[in-house]
């Protein structure tokens, strides 16, 4: 069915901020004022680069052009956003639009517009494809993508240096270069994450690095792979079981923690994402990254996140969202967010002119990424029962009494489950 093309004669604005409220409004031409209501998340480390500024200027200015409209945004921390937009959809009374973690839940109750009743066609089409992929729920695309990222290994330059080795580009030459940072007494030769607060990223990293990852080709779960299997094993038997992971149990650290020891310089080699550049930047240490290893070559596949944009049919607007959403995902927009967090873009148009760009050269290895990333099987309304699963028995695999093949058949039989509960 082809989708509609509108006039932009009306339309909606959002912002994303910590937890303040922003608001706008104008007379409207020959209609009543709109009142929109979007929560978001805050991007943020702080007050002073919370996200709100930058929603508050793209509110201003769609404002300007858009008379008759009526903008109330509310940010919340990533610790509250979700559960903040799940207790208004359960009070009967969701925002207009969510830009938030899953959208899945909320499509799979039929809570949510279809991107094309919402978006022109060269907007939806401006996606990247995975992303947009990722976005869709039964072949229907309901998530919005708003902001990705990859990984890829980061390493400590000095540390290398002075233990005379190179970065690995596979699991061998990994171990070894852990080896000889241990030697020279580097307290986390390889930081391991495996922590509750974001071991499916690092446990994903890993998988898709062995030729595995949570589902197979068909987006089956397949968690107990052999592939999977075989990862696991290597990582408890050649990196944890030699002591090569520093003085924490990886199923005690957690992402954050791991991040600030390698700000520090206390850690050799990690997987990590865009914000710690400027973490590692502000404390001086000289980084270096590359593709992530893989178990005979560099990684065939790496891991790649999104975060998503959702709009709510409870109070209808449908055309006034659908114009606010046409204006957030404009080059410009996408690019102006993308750059204030060091974050990917996910439009190929501005991806285009980011990897053109030599302002943005730093975020070009992760860029380099995207097109080979996987993501999360977010598109399944099981995968918040089997993310929730993996961060906390994951760990477990690689304990010097634990099983790899026992904690991820109990890992799968938790993904059969939630699936078949569906």
């Amino acid at each position: 069915m082809q989708r509609r093309v509108r006039t932009r004669t009306i339309a909606v604005v959002s912002a994303l901020g910590l937890t303040g409220v922003l608001g706008g409004c104008g007379a409207g031409a020959g209609s009543s004022d709109v009142t929109l209501r979007l929560v978001a998340a805050d991007y943020g480390t702080s007050a002073a680069n919370s996200s709100r500024k930058y929603w508050a200027e793209l509110v201003d200015e769609y404002e300007a052009g858009h008379p008759g409209v009526k903008i109330d945004v509310s940010v919340y921390s990533w610790n509250d956003v979700d559960r903040k937009v799940k207790e208004m959809v359960d009070a009967g009374d969701p925002p207009d639009m969510a830009q938030i973690g899953a959208y899945a839940d909320y499509a799979a109750d039929g809570l949510l517009y279809k991107a094309d009743e919402l978006l022109s066609i060269p907007v939806q089409a401006d996606f990247v494809s995975q992303l947009a992929e990722a976005g869709r729920v039964n072949g229907v695309q309901y998530g919005m993508p708003f902001a990705s990222s990859t990984r890829v290994l980061f390493y400590n330059k000095e540390l290398f240096a002075d233990a005379g080795i190179t970065p690995p580009q596979t699991w061998e030459e990994l171990a070894a270069d852990a080896e000889a940072l241990k030697a020279d007494g580097v307290k986390y030769p390889y930081a391991l994450p495996l922590g509750p607060e974001e071991a499916q990223a690092e446990t994903m990293q890993w998988l898709l690095s062995g030729k595995g990852g949570y589902t197979d080709s068909m987006g089956t779960y397949a968690i107990d792979s052999a592939p999977n299997v075989k990862t696991f094993t290597w990582l408890k038997d050649e990196l944890v079981g030699k002591g090569l992971t520093g003085p924490v149990a990886p199923g005690k650290l957690n992402r954050a923690d791991a991040f600030a020891a390698f700000a520090a310089g206390d850690v050799g080699m990690l997987n990590g994402h865009p914000s710690l550049m400027a973490m590692a930047g502000k404390k001086g240490v000289k980084y270096g990254m590359v593709p992530t290893p893989g178990v005979d070559g560099e990684s065939p596949a790496t891991l790649g996140v999104a975060d998503w944009m959702m709009a709510f049919k409870k109070h209808g607007h449908r055309d006034e969202i659908g114009d606010f959403l046409d204006f957030v995902y404009g080059e410009k927009q996408v690019l102006d967010f993308s750059r204030d967090y060091n974050l990917l873009p996910v439009t190929t148009s501005a991806s285009r002119t980011m990897a053109g760009a030599e302002r943005d050269k730093h975020l070009r290895p992760f860029l380099d990424q995207l097109v080979t990333s996987e993501l999360y099987p977010v598109g399944n309304t099981s995968w918040a029962a089997v993310n929730a699963a993996v961060k906390e028995q994951i760990g477990k695999a690689v304990t010097p009494d634990g099983s790899p093949t026992d904690v991820l058949t109990r890992l799968q039989t938790t993904a059969t489950r939630a699936e078949s509960a569906q």
